[in-house]
């Protein structure tokens, strides 16, 4: 069984994103200084409230900003998020997060899981290492 971890552990680094509206829902902005936590158009794990979920890290179109323009229950909806369910929207509904409110990430596994949380509240995690890079490979062939 995977070791439960809290969103304040030492170990657990914080960013504050900004959730912003969308023409299709919400994404959630990361500062430029903050780009380093992340793997760019890379497909990552997201949890929100338990659920463990499937996010893709997009570049902005101007400047050095990163976005979470969705969070999905499969890596193909992070992917190709037209014919998926964005949970993301839900759960800023959910959690009463405003326009140009905070989001707190919590990079419990860099470039590999993260959790989303409001300001103020603690998140646990079931923390694990993620696979290794042949098995990640195998599955990301047996996906496409």
């Amino acid at each position: 069984m995977a070791d439960r971890i809290a969103s304040d552990h030492p170990s657990v680094q914080t960013i504050r994103s900004t959730c912003t509206e969308t023409a299709t829902g919400v994404k959630l902005e990361v500062p430029a200084d903050e780009r380093d936590s992340f793997p760019v158009d890379e497909v990552v794990r997201v949890v929100l409230d338990g659920d463990e979920l499937f996010a893709r890290i997009e570049r902005a179109l101007t400047g050095d900003e990163l976005s979470i323009p969705g969070v999905y229950e499969m890596p193909d909806g992070a992917r190709n998020p037209s014919d998926a369910t964005d949970r993301l929207t839900s759960w800023i509904d959910d959690h009463d997060v405003p326009a140009n409110g905070s989001v707190l990430i919590d990079i419990v596994e860099p470039e590999f899981l993260y959790g989303c949380r409001a300001p103020g509240e603690t998140a646990y995690y079931d923390a694990r290492e993620p696979p290794n890079d042949s098995l990640s490979e195998i599955a990301k062939d047996l996906e496409e």
